[in-house]
C-alpha cells in the first residue's frame, strides 16, 4: 500500500539512474494512463532523445523473440545497454500480457544492463501497446544506447511500427508455408532491413534469393531511396549473422542521424507520437463524458429502436473534448 503512495514526480530521479524499481513504476503508471504520472513522463521525455529505437516485427513463427534474445546478448558482449519492450497480446479475462518476458528471455534476467518489460496491447491496433513509447523514453532516458520494441506478431496490422522506431527489422523465416510471409502480411515495404531467420535451414536460400529479388524490382517502398535495404541472413542456434546485422543497425542508425531524410523520418515520428496521444485523449474523454448514456443507447439499439448511425450521432451531441479524462 505504501507504493502507491510514491508520486511520479519523486520516481523521476531514480529513473534517470537506470533504477529498476522506479523505471517499471512509471511504465506500470503509463499503461494505467493516470493524469498523475504525466508532468514526470514529460520530464523524462525531455531528457530522451539519444537511444537507437529499433522495431523487431514480423509474422507470428519467425523468429523475433529468439532473435531480440540473440541480438541483446551480442550487444550486451560490447558493452551497451539494452532494453526491451516485448509487446504481447492482452489476455481476454485480466486484459495483462499473455506471454510473460521472463518466459522467452530467461537468459537475459539476471543481466544488469538488460531492462526488459512485456506490455499487452490492451485493445491498441498496430501491433504495439499504447504505453509503449513511454516506456521507450523512460529507457531512453535512463541512458540504454539501444531500447528493443518486438511487436506482437499480427501481421497486416502491425505496420504502425513503422512510423514509431528509428530502424525497422523485419523477419522473415523460411518453412512458414509461404515463399515471403512478410509479402502476404503487408510488411515488406517497410523494412529499413530484412533479416531472414534459421539460416542454417536448407531451404534458407530461397527465402533470401527471394527478397533480394523482390528489393532488386523496387517491391519495397518504404524508407527512403539513399538507404539500401540490406537483407541478413542470420542462426540464433549458431550466432551466424548477428555482427553483420548489428553493422547494418548501426549504419542506419548513423544514416537517421546525418541525413536530411533521416532527420525528416524523425520529425514524422513526432507527429506520429502526438496523433496517437491525442487519439488516446480523445477515446479516454469521450468514454468519460458518455459513460453514463452508454447502457441506456445501447439498449435502444439492442431493441433496434434506433440505427447504429443514431446511436453513434446520440454519443457524440455534447461531448465535452476539453475536461481531463
Amino acid at each position: 500500500m505504501m507504493a502507491a503512495l510514491v508520486s511520479s514526480d519523486s520516481l523521476v530521479t531514480r529513473a534517470l539512474a537506470a533504477d529498476n524499481a522506479a523505471m517499471a513504476r512509471l511504465m506500470s503508471r503509463a499503461e494505467a494512463g493516470t493524469a498523475e504520472c504525466r508532468p514526470a513522463l514529460a520530464k523524462l521525455y525531455a531528457k530522451a532523445g539519444r537511444a537507437h529505437v529499433i522495431g523487431i516485427t514480423g509474422v507470428p513463427g519467425s523468429g523475433k523473440s529468439t532473435l531480440v534474445s540473440t541480438l541483446t546478448l551480442k550487444l550486451r558482449a560490447s558493452g551497451k545497454r539494452v532494453g526491451i519492450i516485448a509487446v504481447d497480446p492482452s489476455s481476454p479475462y485480466s486484459g495483462g500480457s499473455i506471454m510473460g518476458d521472463r518466459i522467452r528471455m530467461s537468459e537475459l534476467v539476471s543481466d544488469e544492463g538488460v531492462f526488459i518489460r512485456s506490455m499487452a496491447t490492451r485493445g491498441a491496433h498496430g501491433g504495439m501497446a499504447r504505453a509503449s513509447l513511454e516506456a521507450v523514453d523512460v529507457l531512453d532516458a535512463a541512458g540504454f544506447e539501444y531500447v528493443i520494441i518486438e511487436t506482437v506478431g499480427v501481421g497486416q496490422a502491425e505496420v504502425e511500427i513503422a512510423r514509431a522506431a528509428h530502424t525497422i527489422v523485419v523477419v522473415s523465416a523460411p518453412g512458414l508455408g509461404d515463399d515471403i510471409q512478410a509479402i502476404k502480411a503487408g510488411i515488406l515495404e517497410i523494412a529499413d532491413i530484412h533479416v531472414v531467420s534459421k539460416c542454417d535451414r536448407s531451404d534458407a536460400n530461397r527465402t533470401i534469393s527471394d527478397l533480394k529479388s523482390m528489393l532488386t524490382m523496387g517491391l519495397s517502398v518504404g524508407g527512403s531511396r539513399l538507404w539500401q535495404t540490406p537483407v541478413v541472413p542470420t542462426s540464433s542456434a549458431n550466432g551466424e549473422g548477428f555482427e553483420q546485422l548489428i553493422e547494418c543497425l548501426d549504419g542506419h542508425g548513423q544514416f537517421m542521424r546525418k541525413s536530411e531524410a533521416g532527420q525528416e523520418r524523425i520529425r514524422r515520428i513526432a507527429e506520429f507520437r502526438m496523433l496517437k496521444t491525442a487519439e488516446d485523449l480523445l477515446h479516454q474523454r469521450f468514454l468519460n463524458s458518455r459513460q453514463g448514456e452508454l447502457a441506456t443507447v445501447s439498449a435502444q439499439l439492442s431493441d433496434r429502436r434506433i440505427s447504429p448511425y443514431q446511436a453513434a450521432e446520440r454519443l457524440l451531441n455534447g461531448i465535452n473534448l476539453q475536461g481531463t479524462p
